[in-house]
């Protein structure tokens, strides 16, 4: 029998999930419909954007994605810890960059003099914000929807464009993790759409590879969804994918400890580079046996790659990005 995702959803049995979402049109979410021949490519654009600044807004890491022809996946991990630890005002800020508020917490953010009620009232506001910037549903809402009414709107059409809000699997072990991870990153392979991992637009194993999550170059997300009127405002830093065991280094001033995934990298990319060289049943593609290792390939050494890949870390911490929206 159906159960609530309410029910599902439980973090003291994993913090991880593996989500996806597809589209219900024939014409593509972001292909190319071969009837009409129009291109819809721009719109892989417009979820990987969202995903840059939602995983920056929520107290929700991104570990893995891919943004498919219909459909994508996700691979996320919910820490409501972190939430918990921002004051009522920075919960504020965090929420009112993708919704405007009511004129109560306007008012509040504006620096007006309030009632001890009103004041009590905000509170409580900034209470059920906490709560949905660490819910996944929320999460999927706020990628979800915009991304439908865009497409809507350019298709000059209504109606859904989703098959349904979207499907979450638990990943219960690391072994799950790593699993899901990997399969994630090697969908565009696995549909003959691209020939190597680092081939593979749109996907997070590209955008570690090519350092796509640093932030002077994550910055391009915002502007483009403070150019198309998508956030109100945003006040930094852009967070990073998820890192692995060997991207953090250690934080000496920080009294929490750093959550990593449960492999070096060098290692995952090894993983999948060797796993996308497996016949998988009911797949068309795989990587071609003959190619040389995919860190030869790079022309990386394992001591380079691991130095490279905790330095865009360092960006997020630092935290000096403020952008607003533009008059």
């Amino acid at each position: 029998m159906p159960r609530a995702r309410k029910h599902l959803v439980c973090l003291s049995t994993t913090p991880y999930y593996h989500v996806h979402s597809r589209c219900v049109r024939r014409a593509f979410l972001c292909g190319v419909d071969q009837l009409s021949g129009q291109s819809y490519e721009h719109r892989r654009g417009w979820i990987e954007d969202r995903l840059r600044v939602l995983s920056s807004l929520f107290s929700i890491e991104l570990c893995a994605y891919a943004v498919m022809s219909n459909h994508y996946h996700l691979v996320v991990k919910l820490n409501p810890s972190e939430s918990d630890g921002w004051s009522d005002d920075e919960v504020l800020n965090r929420w009112t960059a993708l919704f405007r508020g009511p004129l109560l917490v306007q008012r509040h953010r504006a620096g007006e003099s309030l009632s001890s009620a009103e004041q009590d009232t905000v509170r409580c506001i900034a209470a059920v914000y906490r709560d949905r910037l660490g819910s996944l549903s929320w999460f999927m809402k706020c990628l979800n929807e915009p991304i439908a009414r865009q497409a809507n709107a350019e298709d000059g059409c209504t109606g859904h464009f989703w098959e349904a809000r979207f499907q979450s699997q638990p990943l219960c072990s690391e072994q799950a993790l790593l699993t899901a991870m990997a399969y994630v990153d090697l969908n565009p392979i696995r549909a003959r759409v691209a020939e190597t991992p680092e081939g593979s637009e749109y996907t997070s194993i590209r955008a570690r590879l090519q350092d796509n999550y640093r932030q002077n170059t994550q910055s391009g997300s915002v502007l483009r969804m403070l150019k198309r009127g998508e956030l109100h405002h945003f006040d930094g830093p852009i967070r990073p994918l998820m890192g692995f065991a060997d991207s953090i280094e250690p934080m000496t001033n920080s009294p929490q400890a750093v959550d990593v995934l449960p492999m070096r990298e060098p290692d995952y990319l090894q993983l999948v580079d060797a796993t996308g060289r497996l016949v998988a049943h009911g797949k068309r593609g795989r990587i071609d046996p003959s190619l040389t290792p995919i860190l030869d390939r790079l022309g990386l050494s394992t001591a380079q790659w691991a130095a490279a890949s905790s330095a865009f870390r360092q960006h997020y911490r630092s935290g000096n990005l403020r952008l607003k929206k533009a008059a």
